[in-house]
This record gives C-alpha cells, structure tokens and sequence, in this order.
C-alpha cells in the first residue's frame, strides 16, 4: 500500500511540473538550458518516452500584415503595388486623356468586373506587382475577343507563335489565347520570365510589347555607346515608348481617383466565377440554359470557344458566375448526356466535296457551310476536322487528340465537261492532251484510239476539262476552220500567231487546274486574283 502510494506521489509531482507554465522567453534566451520552474524531487527519474524542450523563436519581418480586409477590389489592388513609379511628361499626358474620358473608363471597369479579382488572385500567389492586373486595361480594355491588325488576340494580346510558346491552343475549334484561365496563366508565365531576363519590371513590360529580342539589341547599342540602359534610356517604337506611361498613368489614377477627377465604379473583393468540371460534350446553348445565365454572358466567361460546342476532351470545365455554379451542376447531374450535344467534330477520311459530307450527315450544304465557314464549291481534305450533326442520342466524346489538333483544310472543287476540240495540222493525240495537261492514255481512252494516232487538220477530239477551260477550248475549236483555211492563204503568218494566242488562253486554265486552288481561275490576271 505504501509503495503505491510513494508512486502515485511521485507521479503527481512530475506531472506538476510538466504542466507549469516556463517563465518568460526572450530571442537571447534559449530555453533548452533555462533553469526549470519547478525543480524535480531528487532522486526521480525521466520518463524515457518524454517530449524534448520545446525551442522557442522570435519570427522577423520588414512589415506587419494589414488585419482589415480590403474594402473593395481596388484597395487590394493598391496595396499590392510595388513596381517604380515612372516619372515622365507620357505619363501625364496619358493621365489626362483617361480622365477626360469617364465613359471610356466606366466600360473598361464594368467589363474587367468579370476577370479583375481571378488576375490579382494570382498575382498574390506569384508574389509579383498588383499593377499588372491593369495591363489588360491598356492592351485590350479588357476584351477577351479583341484582335489587333498584327494577328494578337485576347484580354492579353498573344501573337500566334508567343501563344504556341505557353501551351495556348489554337484550332478551328477553339483559340486559347481569349481563355480566361489560360491566357492569365500565360501572360503572368512570360511577364517574370522577362523580369527575370532582364531584372526591371518597365523593361519586361517593354519586352512583353516590343519583343524580348529587341529590347536587349537596344540595351546592347546603348551599352557600346556608354549610354543607360533604363526603359527611359532606350530607343524604341512609338508604341512601346507609350506603353509604360499608358500603365503608370491607370495606376496613378486607381491609386487617387479624387485628385484625376474619376470615379470608380465599385468592384467588391471576392470572386465572381467559379470554375465546374464536365464530362461530355455540351452545347454552348444549352450550357447557358442549365446554368441559368444569358447566353451573351456565359460567352464573355468561355471565350475560347469558336464553335457552338464545347468538347470536353479540350475543355474539361466551364466558367459560370458564382451564384450559379450549383444550380448548373445540379442540372447537369440530372440532365441525359445524349441530349447535351446536338454536334460532333468528324474527320474526313478521304478527299471529299462539301456537298458529299452533307449527305453523309444528313445536313443541307448550306448549313454544313455555315457551321464550318466553308465557301461554296470545295472539296474537303483528307485529315480535316469538320463539324458535322451528332447522331440522335449519342453521347461518345470526342478524342483529345481530335479536339486538340483540329483543322480544316479545303481546295475548290473542280467540275469537269465533255468538250470537243479540233485538231490542228500536224497533230497526234499526244500532241493535244500535250495542250491541255493531260495524259496522252487519259485523251486516248476518251476517243477509243492510241496515244500516238494522228489526227486530220479540224479533226474532233473529245476531252473532258474543268468549265472555264472547256470554254475557252470551245472558243478555240470554232476558230479552227477559219484558221485552217487562212493557212492555205497569203495571210497565213497572222493566222498562225492568232491561232497561238488563242491555243495559250486555252491552255493556261487547264495547267492551274493540276494545281489544286488555282484549278477553277479564269485566265490571265483573273486567274492571280482568284488564288490570292
């Protein structure tokens, strides 16, 4: 009795010891090596499973955490600046035509409202300048569909090759570089590549514009000269030499809209999309439709898509407001897959005329035309993607490798004439297919002779040619008698260099006709302006 109660004293004691609180801690102090509050009984032992001292430390930083949650967007947004400010008179001049301008202003805010807080989102977690969430603002006033003269596309402005750089698909079926999720990824990927390159935020933003090439050829040339080589030091485009100012000038005017006179149109601090997952294809329509929103609305947060489907082999998921994120994922859960998509995308297998497809498809041409912006009399090429009408109730995706590498190619069909022409003096079978391009065995099939049978001046020949060079042929045959008998007269000379030109006419449409596009161009210069 006694032993256990010595060992549930002892027990108790070292427990009070483990729960006394330690005395206070300073960063010289190491408590490791700090005397015990509470000295243990002599005599006692450890426990050998017991925790080792707790170290403690004192965290260091250049700032303390603002704990006020930003009222609006655009405090966020200030307090995330962190780039030089550009002293310039550009800046000022850009300063004033943006605030002589509140309307111009008011229909960049009220469409960046869609995009603005997914852009500095993600600009936080980079831990790069919140002013470049306004870089859309001067690139495309925030228009995910914006296209300038040089090709570039999107809220971000990618050319084609600088997309294809960052992974931004672009095909017949969708184009990447209006996406919101991608575009942002990929202008924020190359923005800190070029900081990186070049160590200063203005001649990244001027390398973003102008090409990263050129702005270090122009650091280089001042360097030789023994010039600076700040973005202000360098000789470079109107366009590029704006470009900064433009941006320092929205900065200036987010950071004190009272003082330029605005007046911002309130944009509250939490997202306004959320993101939703598919599994099949959908129609843009019908997408709309489930998630309750207007269909011009659900196209400003999917602007990648060019078509009126959605693969969701290429677009796994869909942006939708926030509030109707769940309403469209309920819908969708009880909505049957193979009503969700009235298209598919098919492949053509083989060289195929327009016309062919759309019966395949039980489609009208036109409306197979329409859907894939095909111009009228062409043939379809083999490997095309084309979109076409889905069968009733099927619900099969469409593969990745499809919807990922789409494109469509197409030449005019070539319609083809039965037409006669007349032999000339001295000529064979060879010698006329010759004329026009063709096979000497071709042109000797269609006459039921051989390819090196002679023929009579004004003789009949049957070829089949495409209509414009069948008409010029016929134009020609019913010059032959009268060139025939001038041959026989004292004019001849002028009779054989009419009967020349007319033979050239004739066969210049022919020879662009082995050539693909070129195959339906009239002669001469109609024919240039055909294949351009």
């Amino acid at each position: 009795m006694k032993w256990t109660l010595s060992l549930t004293l002892l027990a108790g004691l070292w427990l009070a010891g483990c729960a006394a609180p330690p005395g206070p801690a300073t960063p010289e102090r190491d408590v490791s090596t700090a005397t015990p509050t509470r000295a243990e009984p002599r005599g006692a032992q450890r426990m050998p499973d017991a925790l080792p001292p707790v170290r403690i430390t004192e965290l260091r930083g250049n700032h303390v955490a603002a704990l006020e949650t930003p009222a609006d967007l655009w405090e966020r947004i200030r307090r995330g600046y962190a780039m030089p400010d550009l002293q310039d008179e550009l800046v000022q001049r850009h300063e004033q035509w943006y605030s002589t301008r509140p309307d111009y202003i008011e229909r960049m805010v009220e469409r960046s409202r869609l995009y603005l807080f997914h852009v500095v989102e993600e600009l936080e977690l980079r831990g790069m300048p919140t002013e470049l969430a306004l870089l859309p603002y001067i690139e495309s006033a925030f228009n995910p569909q914006a296209v300038s003269s040089a090709k570039a596309a999107g809220m971000w402005q990618f050319m084609p090759g600088t997309g294809r750089d960052f992974q931004l698909t672009q095909n017949i079926l969708r184009d990447d570089r209006r996406d919101v999720l991608d575009s942002t990824r990929a202008a924020l990927d190359y923005l800190q590549k070029l900081h990186d390159m070049f160590g200063d935020w203005h001649l990244a933003l001027a390398a973003y514009n102008w090409g990263q090439g050129n702005v270090k050829r122009a650091i280089e040339r001042n360097q030789a000269a023994g010039l600076g080589t700040g973005y202000l030091d360098l000789k470079m485009p109107a366009e590029t030499r704006n470009y900064v100012p433009k941006l320092q000038a929205v900065k200036n005017i987010i950071a004190q809209p009272q003082r330029h006179g605005a007046v911002l149109p309130l944009i509250e601090n939490h997202p306004f999309f959320d993101t939703v997952d598919i599994k099949h294809d959908i129609d843009v329509d019908v997408a709309a439709r489930l998630a309750q929103v207007r269909l011009e609305d659900f196209k400003a947060l999917n602007p990648s898509q060019r078509k009126p489907v959605i693969f969701a082999a290429g677009t796994p998921q869909v942006l939708l407001p926030w509030n109707n994120a769940a309403l469209f994922q309920q819908a969708l859960a009880k909505a049957d897959p193979g009503t969700l998509s009235s298209w598919t995308a098919w492949v053509a297998p083989q060289n195929l005329p327009s016309r062919e497809v759309a019966s395949r498809f039980g489609m009208d041409e036109s409306d197979l035309r329409e859907i894939n912006n095909l111009p009228h009399g062409v043939v379809i090429k083999s490997g095309s993607t084309v979109l076409v009408r889905r069968a009733n109730g099927s619900a099969t995706a469409v593969a990745s490798h499809v919807v990922n590498n789409a494109q469509l190619a197409y030449a005019p069909e070539i319609v083809l004439r039965r037409t006669r022409v007349r032999a000339r003096k001295g000529d064979t079978i060879a010698s006329v297919a010759a004329r026009y391009d063709l096979p000497a065995a071709t042109v000797a099939g269609w006459n039921g002779t051989q390819a090196g049978a002679r023929l009579k001046p004004g003789q009949s020949v049957v070829m089949f040619l495409p209509v414009r060079a069948s008409s010029a042929a016929a134009r020609e045959s019913a010059d032959s008698p009268r060139s025939a008998r001038a041959d026989r007269s004292p004019g001849k000379t002028k009779a054989k260099a009419r009967a020349a030109g007319g033979a050239k006419q004739a066969a210049a449409p022919t020879r662009a006709a082995r050539g693909g596009k070129a195959a339906a161009a009239a002669p001469g210069k109609g024919g240039r302006k055909a294949r351009r």
